[in-house]
This record gives structure tokens, sequence and C-alpha cells, in this order.
């Protein structure tokens, strides 16, 4: 097994009958690319194998193309994550950071990404995952507390943005 420089994770044959010995049951949905046979099985929604394409891009552009293809509901990838993050905030401090964060965001073409975070979020709090209270950089975003990604108000703390989002 090999993983190329994006992370993806590259088979062949013998790494995939190696796979099939050692996990027979979990595999299975992986392997079968016939939709006839994954439908009767009722694995429709599993991924389905496909040929290793390398490609000639940075990882920078193969992050870009990935953005659209987040797996989540469309109630999720149609809100306007703008409006939702800004009705959290309770006075004009807040509005005023959040608005200026949300800039930076936009700026970088990742509301695709808080969309997804959003959906992350929720899932795991109807689902009672215990994630994280919040560590590193990530702590400085008051948009991601307000997500509810981590528990630190950056705005009681006195964090600046730059210590997430560099310019």
């Amino acid at each position: 097994m090999n993983i190329d420089k994006f992370g993806q994770v590259i088979l062949n044959e013998n790494d995939l009958c190696d796979f099939y010995y050692k996990n027979p049951t979990s595999c299975i949905k992986f392997a079968l690319t016939e939709t006839n046979i994954t439908n009767t099985l009722g694995l429709e929604n599993f991924p389905l194998l496909k040929q290793y394409e390398n490609l000639d891009i940075t990882i920078e552009e193969f992050d870009k193309n990935n953005q659209n293809t987040y797996k989540m509901p469309n109630s999720y990838k149609e809100l306007d994550i703008a409006e939702f993050i800004l009705k959290q905030c309770k006075n004009n401090q807040e509005l005023q950071r959040a608005a200026e964060e949300l800039f930076l965001f936009q700026e970088k073409d990742m509301f695709d990404l808080l969309r997804y975070l959003k959906y992350l979020v929720d899932t795991m709090r109807e689902n009672n995952i215990l994630y994280g209270v919040g560590r590193g950089s990530s702590v400085a975003s008051f948009v991601l507390f307000l997500l509810g990604v981590h528990r630190i108000n950056s705005l009681y703390y006195d964090l600046p943005i730059e210590e997430f989002i560099k310019y």
C-alpha cells in the first residue's frame, strides 16, 4: 500500500488481496464495482473502487478541487453560513469580530469548510460524540467558537485572529 502526496491510498492487486484476507467482511464495500451486485447486497451508499489517477497538480489545487466534494446534506451546502454565524452574536463587539473573521474566511474561499464544520459539530452533538475543547491556533477564531468547533471564547481571552488565519 502506498500513499501519494495528497494522502490518497493506492492499492495494487496484492494489497487488495491482503486487505480482503485480513478483513473479509468490512472490505467488500470497497471492492464491488458492478452496480447490480452492489444494489442487491444493499451497499449502494458505499464508495466503489476506482482506477488510481496520478494528478499533475499542486497540493493547493488538489485541496481546492476537493472543497466542493464535502459529503454533507444539501441543507448544509445551501446554508448561508455568514448569516447563521452573525445571528449567534450577542453584542456589537461580537458582531464586529465575527464580521472581520468572516471577511477573511471569504477572502480565502473557506465558506464551504465552515458549512462542513457546522455539519460535523451538529452530527457529533446529535450522536453524543465527545470532541475536543480546543487547542492550537484554532482557538483564536471567534467564528469557530460560535460554530462550536471549540469552547474557547477568543474575545474573552483577547486572542488575535492573526494567530489562526495568517494574512
